[in-house]
């Protein structure tokens, strides 16, 4: 009976009343998190607001405030309201400028997602089998996730050049040589393998971490039920790694749809064709004169939406998905 008045009184409390005394009884856990929170308004929340500012004025290089030696020259840019939205979305270059790298950022991230995880499922299968020098592989295979990768896509970039080692052994064996780094449909491909080549070592290592964190004493009943090889990946392994799975794939579609190291470091501000959006954004503000500000930072904006939007539907639908397993 105590319980039942004490939840009604709290369920009678205001927000502020609840808050206050939230903050007496767990004053230690607030003041903890204090410093954490103070560091993420000011290297997070503070851009953030001030981008989303810019997004409704007209500014540029031209009409922001900057300092020419001793001489201050202060703001011109003016509000625009939403025009900036509108003119990516549905202006007469919106194909060209948007959606066409839209299309693109999808496909680009669905391409490297189901081959970071495909590759990354198969190597942690094969890792977690008794294998001679298994370690000694799992280290060689981790390499590419260690290697920084400003180095890793340098080395990828001289190697996929006109006279690179890939386009050499393609010319040995009196196969066509591409041009990795200028044609737009193999420049598409070039970032894709590279892309897959840094991801998945740490798709492999997540992935055999869910592999030996399933009982073996599964494995073994289904084994003696007569479950065959693929009866037992499908009914134990599967479902015993759906978690991670769920965890990993969708960091690694947001990694992914915001990768901007591998296509800027490969292909710098030209290949238009294969820049996807947080690097179209870039180039937007900072690739060109005058500078956008106000344009790239719209995009900025949809790239966050976008990835809020999916990041929503994407639980919803995993926690349908347990709901109707469990």
């Amino acid at each position: 009976m105590t319980v039942a008045v004490d939840g009604a009184a709290r369920k009678r409390r205001g927000p502020v009343e609840r808050f206050r005394h939230s903050l007496q009884k767990h004053w230690y856990a607030y003041a903890m998190t204090a410093p954490v929170v103070v560091v993420l308004g000011v290297l997070v929340g503070y851009p953030l607001i001030q981008g989303i500012y810019l997004t409704l004025t007209d500014a540029n290089s031209m009409n922001s405030a900057r300092t020419i030696g001793v001489n201050h020259i202060a703001a011109t840019y003016d509000f625009i309201g939403l025009h900036n939205y509108a003119d990516i979305l549905w202006g007469p270059t919106a194909w060209d400028r948007f959606w066409s790298h839209f299309i693109w950022t999808v496909v680009w991230t669905a391409s490297c997602v189901v081959l970071h995880y495909v590759i990354g499922l198969c190597l942690a299968l094969l890792l977690n089998q008794k294998l001679r020098g298994r370690t000694l592989y799992r280290m060689l295979l981790i390499l590419p996730w260690a290697v920084p990768t400003f180095v890793t896509v340098f080395a990828w970039r001289i190697m996929l050049s006109d006279s690179g080692i890939v386009n050499s052994a393609l010319g040995a064996l009196h196969l066509p040589q591409p041009a990795w780094l200028e044609d737009t449909l193999f420049q598409r491909i070039a970032a894709i393998l590279v892309n897959v080549w840094v991801g998945v070592p740490f798709m492999m290592v997540s992935l055999l971490g869910g592999l030996q964190s399933i009982p073996s004493e599964l494995y073994e009943a289904a084994e003696m039920d007569g479950a065959s090889a693929w009866q037992r990946f499908r009914n134990v392994t599967v479902p015993g790694l759906r978690s991670v799975s769920s965890t990993v794939v969708l960091l690694g579609i947001i990694w992914t749809f915001n990768q901007f190291n591998i296509i800027f470091l490969l292909f710098g501000n030209n290949a238009p064709d294969a820049q996807i959006l947080v690097t179209w954004a870039y180039r937007l503000g900072f690739g060109q004169q005058p500078r956008d500000y106000a344009q790239s930072a719209a995009y900025g904006v949809l790239l966050l939406s976008v990835l809020i939007v999916f990041t929503t539907f994407y639980r919803r639908w995993l926690a349908r998905n347990e709901q109707a397993i469990g």
